[in-house]
């Protein structure tokens, strides 16, 4: 479906307030700024949203209908149905009653994005705290209107009716509507993520909630399902043009000269800026033409990837070290791992993983008048905005970045990118330009997860008590690209611009609450195999470094348990000392039925199947999840087969049943196909994974046969955040289960066939 844009679309805050569409509401709507269905005019109102007022957040129409404005976005979670479900519930309306603008720079102070599944833990907790202040306030002009004290009122679905005499009532619209609150409340002082607001009024207590904690469908289902929705790779704008980026054959290499008459018959333009190099054309198959057959001359690159698939993890483990970091350091590890009775030590392999999107990078950019729209399904709209005014040499001020739903992103994938590159186009033609990556681009140049080495190394005594353990992390940065793409360093058109990007050293530590008499976590961050217009760039993937680092410390606290004549869920109970946690690791083995004992399964069976379990368990930001695999090994194909999951989750409060569901099963499935499929293959020269043939992802026939699951509901500790916490225990789960069913450790992901039949010949 194409979705166009009138050029002459006005809006008005009544008239859009009536649609339960976007508009400013602290402040009025400069001529020819629409919302997000709508033309905008290149310059945006220059006066920021206040956070601190009560307007920026929630309004309400004449009509009774509540808009929120958040400030991040769902990325197809239903995350916006659970914001939803909050601010009604605050409000005492129906969910039906509340729409939620999401992602338009211009309407929604920034929250961050989505980021770090803090979509309800932290900017649903401050929607829930604004829209109890609006209530509030409501109930407070009620009570002046009708005469009668606020204790003598009752609210429901947007009426405020007098308890005595329910025929005296006021609707919220009739209040309000189309009015101001007029009402600060206090921040504290932090966009993005971490922002957080309270007002004079308190949230209701959770035994009084009647929509959270419920099943709710998705607001967003029935446009996606019906073709209703406008997604932005559909998108058009009248005199826009369709744009191409033109890569080199070899990583490191730019163009030294360019043959535009080798794509004269295309009619499409060549954009040559420094190393930058794109084409545009009026027709978007010309364009795609212009940029396979235009004539370049490329330069030998001074500088390559170094190694190659076969060979990173011990270029890895080499590797000078570029910062190292003790997260956990009690007690004298190594002396006492030294004088240990038994030790037990193990290495573990991930290899680099792209994000490859189901669509790759898109961005539509229109370049005027001393300011830039931008149209993107970024996760971070927000950030993508000081990305383009960098880029653009252009004040922040007169940049506005409108999010449109994509095909998802679960981390910092090329959605800014792809923006980026349609704003230096747009820039050069004078016109808007549509950005479209191919599938080769999507795959091969966007940023990738991390390559790592984990080690483990634990010590025990005559008796198996774990005296010393020690577990350590050598790996690329998580952040050799930022998380997102607020300056020019952290794109790819940046970096053909001539701006480096600023590598930060970030690592991760398991999260878990193990605990041993000493014990240690090391972090150690090398250098990237190319620093600028890297296709291995890393960044981060959906929790970033979860299931690296997980893996292997999931794995090898299994070796230890084995080590020390243990079951291996008594071993994580026996050490672990969160009362949270140890609850969801009781919980998973009694749902899975799991039966102790030590080693692989005696019964695993004795034809070329083979079955097993294994368990895994971690915590992420406040959430906390168990997971319990079944699995066949096939001895003769090496094929792994999940028949079920068992998982035991507490994300702390639940607020929609029904999204926390759908969100964990889809953690499980994404994080399966990493764990059997997913490795970027290259050498030196270039990345060589780039369809879905040489970079091929899980299928209809590997989801499991069942996904159980089981949640533990805690409503006073608040939401924990589901998007991201259950990914990171799926491969250990699952190499586990392998070792149960055929008594052989796999150290090394994924779990391919090949890699599996190796293994098993190998003994």
């Amino acid at each position: 479906m194409n979705k166009s844009l009138n050029d002459k679309s006005r809006v008005t805050r009544r008239a859009i307030l009536r649609a339960g569409g976007a508009i400013i509401v602290s402040f009025g709507v400069p001529a020819g700024l629409v919302g997000t269905a709508g033309r905008a005019n290149a310059t945006p109102a220059s006066r920021p949203l206040d956070p601190a007022a009560l307007d920026s957040w929630i309004a309400i129409s004449q009509d009774n209908h509540v808009t929120v404005f958040w400030g991040k976005m769902d990325m197809g979670q239903g995350t916006d149905t659970g914001v939803a479900i909050m601010a009604a519930e605050e409000l005492d309306v129906g969910i039906d009653r509340v729409s939620i603008v999401q992602g338009d720079s211009t309407l929604c102070v920034d929250q961050g994005g989505a980021s770090g599944s803090t979509g309800l833990q932290r900017s649903g907790v401050a929607i829930r705290h604004a829209a109890a202040e609006a209530r509030r306030i409501l109930m407070d002009r009620a009570a002046e209107k009708l005469s009668t004290p606020v204790s003598g009122l009752t609210a429901a679905d947007g009426t405020i009716s007098v308890t005595a005499d329910p025929s005296k009532s006021m609707t919220y619209g009739e209040i309000v509507g189309d009015g101001h609150f007029s009402t600060q409340l206090t921040w504290n002082g932090k966009l993005g993520n971490r922002l957080a607001l309270k007002g004079v009024a308190t949230p209701k207590d959770p035994s009084e909630y009647t929509l959270v904690g419920k099943e709710t469908p998705r607001k967003d289902v029935p446009g996606k399902v019906l073709a209703t929705t406008a997604f932005a790779h559909h998108l058009e704008v009248p005199g826009m043009v369709h744009g191409r980026m033109v890569r080199p054959p070899v990583a490191g290499a730019v163009p030294v000269s360019v043959d535009e008459s080798s794509i004269a018959d295309t009619g499409a333009q060549v954009v040559w800026e420094k190393d930058f190099l794109g084409v545009v054309a009026e027709d978007e198959w010309d364009a795609v033409v212009a940029a396979r057959d235009l004539a370049v001359e490329w330069s030998t690159p001074g500088a390559q990837l170094s190694t190659d698939t076969k060979s990173v993890h011990q270029f890895i483990r080499d590797a000078a070290i570029k910062k190292e970091t003790h997260t956990t350091d009690e007690g004298d590890v190594p002396s006492v791992l030294d004088r240990a009775h038994t030790t037990v030590e193990a290495e573990y392999e991930w290899p680099f993983q792209s994000h490859a999107r189901m669509a790759p990078a898109f961005g539509l950019v229109d370049v005027r008048n001393n300011g830039a729209t931008i149209w993107t399904d970024s996760q971070k709209p927000h950030s993508v905005r000081p990305g383009v005014a960098d880029v653009l040499g252009l004040p922040i001020d007169n940049v506005r970045a409108i999010w449109m739903p994509g095909p998802g992103s679960y981390g910092r994938s090329d959605a800014d990118d792809g923006a980026i590159d349609a704003a230096v186009l747009s820039r050069a033609v004078g016109r808007p330009v549509r950005m479209q990556w191919m599938r080769n681009e999507g795959i091969a140049w966007d940023p990738k997860g991390v390559a790592a080495v984990t080690r483990g190394r634990a010590g025990l005594d005559a008796d198996g008590k774990v005296l010393g353990y020690h577990y350590a992390v050598k790996a690329f940065s998580r952040s050799n690209m930022r998380s997102r793409g607020d300056e020019v360093g952290s794109v790819l058109a940046g970096h053909l611009l001539g701006h480096e990007p600023e590598n930060g050293y970030g690592s991760r530590s398991p999260e878990q609450s193990y605990k041993f008499d000493t014990m240690r976590y090391t972090q150690e961050v090398i250098d990237p195999l190319l620093k600028v217009a890297s296709p291995l760039r890393t960044a981060h993937f959906r929790d970033p470094m979860g299931p690296e680092v997980h893996f292997g410390q999931e794995s090898f606290i299994d070796e230890v348990a084995l080590a020390a004549g243990a079951d291996p869920v008594e071993f994580r109970l026996r050490h672990l000392t969160d009362e949270r946690d140890r609850a969801v690791v009781e919980l998973v083995a009694e749902k899975s039925g799991w039966q102790a004992r030590v080693g692989p399964n005696p019964d695993a069976g004795t034809g070329e199947v083979q079955s097993g379990r294994g368990i895994a368990y971690a915590q992420r930001n406040g959430a906390v999840n168990a997971l319990v695999a079944e699995v066949d090994v096939n001895r003769r194909t090496g094929v792994v087969s999940v028949r079920r999951f068992i998982i035991a989750s507490d994300h702390g409060q639940i607020v929609n049943r029904k999204a926390i569901l759908t969100t964990i099963e889809g953690n499980l499935v994404m994080s399966l196909s990493r764990t059997l499929f997913e490795e970027v293959i290259f050498d030196a020269d270039m990345v060589q994974s780039e369809d879905w043939a040489t970079y091929p992802i899980l299928e209809m026939d590997s989801v499991p046969d069942a996904i159980d699951i089981h949640m533990i509901d805690r409503p006073e500790i608040g939401p924990r955040g589901a998007g991201e916490a259950s990914t990171r225990i799926v491969p250990g789960a699952v190499a586990n289960a392998v070792f149960d069913a055929t008594g052989v450790r796999i150290r090394k992901m994924p779990l391919t066939p090949e890699r599996v039949l190796e293994h098993l010949t190998d003994t």
